[in-house]
């Protein structure tokens, strides 16, 4: 990846268990004496990567990563047949968080987080802001039911061929007009070449509109079908319950955020979560500054967004903000 620190692999690493049967998996690495910060990944369910841990300078930071609930290393994971989300809301995300603050010893983070983990984040830092030593969000969302339907049916209109193949992949005679509903239905049916072929389509779906770019590729991740079964399962969950969130809470309550200083990264060509979002968060949220990254859309990997991360993390290691 341009622009960011060598690799470093972790020096200490767990599996946690917060109880109803999940354990999570967290990892630390950098310098265990230093600012301690918190990754919270996107998806829900997309789990953390080796290349999250090169946002921070290593010998400035101890960086934590951690598996939400049902994705990547943590277990049960959401693709497992009989999967049962019931104990898998926000209120179980921030929880674990909390222990595992605890279990580490750290009094106070600072919070990374990109995409979902941005919702997850807000909620986050407006219920224990004396935690928080500042937010770095990148690609803002607040999952509003109008984000939601926004990204799973108003963006086709600049998908056109991609929303018909979406749209196509519920079956006439299941479909209600909610795709969120539709497609979770599909993903938790037990037979696995309903599910599978569902989390295929929904997949599918995700790449497409985050591709601003004539080279973009899709992230190699969505080959593995364990990922997109667990991941669009988690996604729909979330998506179909509003995250749990009183509608545009994140936003009307911004001002418990005052004292904690926030940089808000966003894409300017980002068509899945457009800029808005992010513009009235910052307006609403005294002490933080918006980074409009002018080629970026939604896609972490895309032209700047790693600088624009890179430059955010220094800022907060020199003390800068």
């Amino acid at each position: 990846m341009k622009g960011v620190y060598p690799a470093t692999d972790p020096y200490d690493n767990g599996l946690l268990d917060v109880g109803d049967g999940h354990l999570v998996y967290w990892e630390t690495c950098g310098n265990p004496a230093g600012r301690p910060a918190v990754m919270l990944h996107g998806g829900p369910g997309s789990g953390c990567t080796p290349g999250m841990r090169r946002l921070f300078d290593p010998a400035a930071w101890r960086i934590i990563l951690f598996d939400q609930r049902g994705s990547g290393r943590s277990t049960p994971h959401a693709s497992a047949p009989g999967a049962d989300l019931s104990s898998n809301t926000t209120a179980h995300l921030l929880a674990d968080m909390e222990r595992l603050r605890r279990h580490l010893g750290v009094d106070r983070w600072l919070v990374w987080a990109a995409s979902w983990g941005t919702t997850l984040a807000l909620a986050y830092a407006q219920a224990y802001p004396a935690r928080v030593t500042g937010l770095i969000l990148c690609s803002v969302t607040t999952t509003t039911p109008r984000e939601i339907d926004w990204i799973t049916r108003g963006v086709g209109t600049f998908f056109p061929e991609a929303w018909e193949r979406f749209n196509g992949g519920i079956p006439e005679a299941v479909r209600t007009g909610n795709p969120v509903e539709d497609y979770h239905r599909l993903l938790m049916h037990p037979d696995p070449a309903v599910h599978d072929k569902a989390a295929r389509h929904w997949c599918d779906w995700e790449t497409a509109i985050v591709a601003v770019h004539p080279d973009h590729n899709p992230h190699p991740r969505y080959e593995d079908p364990a990922f997109r079964l667990g991941f669009a399962r988690l996604v729909t969950h979330y998506w179909r319950h509003a995250a749990w969130l009183e509608d545009g809470a994140l936003l009307r309550d911004a001002g418990r955020l005052a004292g904690v200083p926030g940089i808000l990264i966003h894409g300017l060509l980002d068509q899945t979560g457009p800029l808005i979002t992010a513009r009235r968060l910052a307006d609403a949220w005294p002490g933080s500054d918006l980074v409009v990254v002018g080629r970026a859309g939604h896609d972490a990997r895309d032209p700047g967004m790693n600088e624009a991360v890179i430059a955010a993390t220094d800022r907060f290691a020199a003390g800068g903000h």
